[in-house]
């Protein structure tokens, strides 16, 4: 059975306004930081979009494009409203219909939800109502400022259609001033742009006819509205609902997509985590599409073609927004059609490498696809000169992924593990709850040596003479890292309850009782110990040295879900403290002293077991070994045993070591 039948729906054509668009998968809007400094479009652009509609995207939705020189809420937003982005328009059109798929631009300002910072000018929205994150009290715009906004859309709009675009989607959902507009938490005026729900929409539907105006009837238009944004006192479904009934009336819009919570107040609603089940959002999509007769289209986490189509199936939507899942593998629609959906590198929603990297400023990329965010620079990766020997030592995620980029650059590729599984730390870290899509990556990198007939030898502990003996033309070395005792910890005869992470995930130590769980990582090693032993009955409290419990959960919007949970289980979290030894205690059999590092002052905390979640030591024994045996061969060191850091570090080390062999 090929992939096109047993997706019933997924890749039936559907007719949005002038468009015929071949599948329902759409690549929808998300942010990039792509752009270049001054806010042009960059080749990365046309290279990121081409390559997902090589894949066989059905339609694909650029990142917003700023409407107005008073909206620059981040570093690198693509500025719409100046003529010169007309260039770098063509070449993203240009290299995305060479693959015959339309492409739309997303235009927006983002209004109240936005910063000072790069523009020196105050930010406009519908009313004084500071935004939570940016925490910047806005200008209130006035009628000739609103009249502006108008003009600016319309003007953006144009320079799209000069720029090749088939047509336009105005992001009216997670961060927009017409999302302000329509929301009763951010919209308090009294004059006719506020009040009833006509009123709050007149921005929008103003916009909408200005839009159209200036793109002529051909084009395709479509608007984007959150849902619900899962604040106090702001949007509903049922007010999206209305909203939606509107758009339609204008007889000027040829689809409405869709979105949930607000991009500041509840961002961890809209890139949900993998702590958010799939198709969570979908209720949204579901009630507008029985509402309005216009195409819809649906998002929430879709991560295979399966889940896509059940959606379609079931009369949720018209169109699914796979956004993570193709930048994780951007052949994700391909792969489906042609029967090999087994093969698509799913996505973890683990926000580490997208979501999170755009949270620090810098240009999106994936976790486990090494590729994505380099297109314009991995497509003119040289072949290599000759077929080489490759021994890879070590299964974790760089060890893997070391191995599939040599075997898909045609060498002969052993690679040899230790233990009896493939994985290294990654399915230890996913036995924890809600953290068993984080597999995943190892299930992916598996069946790619596999399909790459890699020769996988596991249970085999390599020595300097086993690798030898392969004869390798290259050697990489992926062992790991291990725990390390910290120093205040004692040693583990005198204390033996003290135990790190590791040792409770891997089965060699079963705390009971009263357990302090220890977070100098500010991630998911400590979170997940101490809910995992929660869960088993202990009584847990976390400390850490930092302001925040989990402090790098914030980055890949988790620190949310984790706060409820922890609540829900009873887990303490106590911060500021810096472990500064064990002892025993008359009452118990330890205690930890813990040091507030703001005021200098002790304290001590009796408990039955500590866990430590700390940093690790490379397992880079067989690399200085192999350094002094005299081989034949370039010696490589990726991943943990070079410096232990995270998966996405360990990916990208194997692919770049493997490109360059």
């Amino acid at each position: 059975m090929s992939g096109g039948s047993r997706y019933r729906h997924l890749f039936s054509p559907l007719r949005v306004g002038s468009l015929t668009l071949r599948n329902r998968v759409v690549f929808s809007a998300h942010l990039t930081n792509y752009a270049t400094q001054d806010g042009r479009p960059s080749e990365q652009h046309a290279a990121y979009y081409a390559a997902r509609a090589a894949g066989g995207a059905g339609l694909i939705i650029t990142e917003e494009h700023s409407t107005h020189p008073t909206d620059w809420p981040y570093e690198k937003l693509i500025h719409g409203f100046h003529e010169d982005v007309i260039p770098g328009y063509r070449r993203i059109t240009e290299a995305v219909h060479a693959h015959d798929v339309p492409i739309l631009a997303q235009i927006n300002h983002n209004g109240g939800q936005a910063s000072s910072m790069y523009t020196r000018l105050p930010v406009w929205a519908p009313s004084p109502v500071p935004d939570p994150l940016f925490r910047e009290v806005p200008k209130a715009v006035e009628a000739r400022e609103i009249a502006e906004i108008v003009a600016g859309y319309a003007k953006v709009a144009e320079h799209c259609l000069r720029g090749g675009f088939d047509g336009i989607e105005l992001q009216c959902s997670h961060s927009s001033i017409v999302r302000g507009f329509l929301s009763p938490a951010t919209n308090r005026r009294t004059d006719a742009y506020g009040g009833s729900l006509p009123n709050r929409a007149r921005l929008l539907l103003e916009i909408v006819d200005a839009v159209r105006q200036a793109v002529g009837p051909r084009p395709v238009l479509g608007v984007r509205l959150c849902g619900d944004e899962l604040i106090e006192g702001g949007t509903t479904i049922a007010d999206a609902v209305e909203v939606a009934r509107f758009v339609e009336a204008t007889g000027q819009v040829d689809y409405i997509n869709t979105s949930i919570g607000v991009a500041t107040a509840t961002l961890y609603m809209i890139e949900a985590s993998m702590q958010i089940p799939p198709g969570y959002a979908m209720f949204i999509p579901s009630a507008i599409r029985q509402a309005v007769s216009l195409p819809v289209v649906g998002v929430g986490r879709f991560k295979d073609p399966l889940q896509a189509d059940r959606a379609l199936a079931e009369g949720q939507c018209d169109l699914v927004g796979v956004v993570r899942g193709q930048i994780a593998d951007p052949d994700f629609t391909a792969k489906a059609r042609s029967g090999h959906a087994e093969q698509i590198r799913t996505c973890l929603s683990c926000n580490q490498e997208c979501v999170g990297r755009m949270g620090l400023n810098r240009w999106l990329g994936c976790i486990e696809n090494p590729r994505t965010g380099r297109e314009s620079v991995t497509a003119s990766v040289a072949p290599p000169r000759a077929r080489r020997r490759v021994v890879v030592v070590g299964g974790g995620p760089a060890g893997l992924q070391a191995a599939v980029s040599s075997a898909e650059r045609g060498h002969h590729v052993t690679l040899l593990e230790r233990s009896t599984r493939l994985g290294g730390q990654i399915p230890v870290a996913a036995s924890v709850p809600s953290r068993a899509e984080l597999l995943d990556i190892t299930r992916n990198l598996v069946a790619a040596v596999a399909r790459l007939g890699v020769d996988v030898r596991t249970g085999c502990a390599a020595q300097p003479a086993t690798v030898a003996e392969l004869r390798p033309d290259a050697v990489i070395v992926a062992t790991g890292a291990r725990p390390v005792r910290p120093w205040w910890a004692g040693s583990p005869d005198e204390f033996p309850s003290v135990v790190d992470v590791r040792d409770v995930l891997e089965g060699r130590a079963a705390p009971t009782g009263t357990v302090v769980v220890v977070d100098e990582l500010g991630f998911h090693q400590a979170t997940s110990v101490a809910e995992l032993l929660a869960d088993r009955g202990c009584r847990v409290e976390i400390t850490t040295n930092g302001m925040v419990v989990g402090q790098d959960l914030g980055i890949t919007l988790d620190l949310e879900t984790w706060n409820v949970r922890a609540h829900a289980r009873g887990i303490r979290q106590s911060t500021d403290l810096v472990p500064m030894g064990v002892g025993s205690g008359a009452g118990s059999p330890l205690v930890l002293t813990l040091q507030h590092h703001p005021t200098g002052t002790d304290r001590t905390v009796p408990c039955e077991w500590v866990v430590v979640a700390g940093h690790q030591q490379p397992d880079d024994e067989l690399w200085h070994a192999l350094n002094g045996w005299g081989l034949d061969a370039a010696i490589h060191r990726i991943g943990d045993c070079l410096a232990p850091r995270r998966a996405h570090a360990a990916v990208v080390e194997g692919h770049r070591v493997a490109v360059g062999l």
